[in-house]
């Protein structure tokens, strides 16, 4: 059963058009000129009960505008969609208690409060049961590791604690579907892995719905097993994480710890040298052209080798690369 159904969603917006210098500002205030804006163009996908999908592309691409609508804080101008069966901007109220959302730019926290007045005002905004919050409430302060930061306030914690308390917040009343809008924006990478693996967690233990959008290759890597990417306003990929991989990646990268220093590495037939620096090389493979073991018999009979790491591009390449291919159609 989906989670999420989306059919033909569009949003149109009217921006007012800027004029250059004093009196083209003046005129545009007594006679102002708009233009149309489509931030999201005919976008139709599901995502099923119990996955966690990335929503991905550029910045203006839609994903935010998506969401938006998906939570009910916008209404869309034409186009069909459904959270846990209900349309979410009609019945955005009775469908708050059963979803969460986290926006690495809005807090759902008071500012000037610690975080457990901000749990125990939730509690009485989401109608739960005292005893079943305590429990739940408890339950995430060991998951997150909280217990220190309960009654400092918002504005004394870091960004990265800040954020734990985030999600804890938007995880009080159990929801079913988590939409996350660049949850990791800023963290540095401890507080980044971190937030990555509680919501795996939980989506693995709970059975939590999850809907991500972010710029890190990370999140996208570690969270999520679906990947679709929207551009101008419209999917242009949808599939498996594993699938995108193998459809876009048709390079290696080896990186080469040598026995002993060379002056000048000699690639073999089927790979380029990346960078070459004292006893580390690193290369690029064309497996296309040439299989990655050819490749590697070549350096092993050529060299001594101390350590191999034999990886994939980075996949922000690998999206680039989409977007290219979609802006040549």
């Amino acid at each position: 059963m989906a989670a999420i159904s989306v059919a033909g969603l569009r949003k149109e917006f009217r921006a007012r058009i800027k004029a250059a210098g004093l009196k083209g500002s003046l005129q545009a205030l007594v006679n102002p000129v708009y233009r149309e804006v489509l931030a999201v163009n005919d976008v139709s996908f599901a995502v099923e009960a119990g996955e966690a999908m990335a929503f991905i592309g550029p910045n203006g691409a839609g994903k935010s505008t998506t969401i938006k609508m998906l939570t009910g804080i916008l209404h869309p101008t034409a186009g069909e969609a459904k959270v846990l069966g209900r349309v979410p901007w009609r019945e955005r109220t009775a469908l708050a208690f059963r979803v969460g959302s986290v926006f690495g730019q809005k807090s759902l926290l008071w500012f000037h409060l610690p975080p457990l007045d901000t749990f125990n005002l939730l509690m009485r905004i989401y109608e739960l049961d005292p005893a079943a919050y305590k429990r739940r409430r408890d339950e995430l302060i060991g998951l997150f590791s909280l217990e220190p930061l309960l009654t400092t306030p918002v504005r004394k914690l870091s960004l990265g604690e800040r954020m734990r308390c985030e999600l804890a917040a938007a995880l009080l009343h159990q929801p079913q579907v988590l939409f996350l809008d660049e949850p990791t924006v800023g963290l540095d990478i401890v507080a980044r892995q971190t937030i990555r693996d509680l919501i795996r967690r939980l989506n693995r233990e709970e059975g939590l719905t999850v809907l991500l959008t972010s710029h890190d290759v990370g999140d996208v890597e570690q969270v999520c097993k679906r990947v679709m990417v929207i551009n101008h306003g419209q999917v242009i990929y949808d599939d498996s994480l594993q699938a995108l991989r193998r459809e876009y990646v048709h390079t290696k990268v080896i990186d080469l710890k040598l026995s002993t220093q060379v002056e000048e590495f000699a690639s073999p037939p089927g790979a380029r040298v990346v960078k070459a620096k004292g006893y580390g090389v690193k290369l690029e493979v064309d497996t296309v052209s040439r299989a990655i073991d050819a490749v590697l018999a070549d350096i092993l009979a050529a060299y001594g080798v101390v350590d191999v790491n034999i990886t994939d591009p980075p996949l922000e390449d690998i999206i680039t690369r989409i977007y290219r291919e979609a802006a040549a159609q």
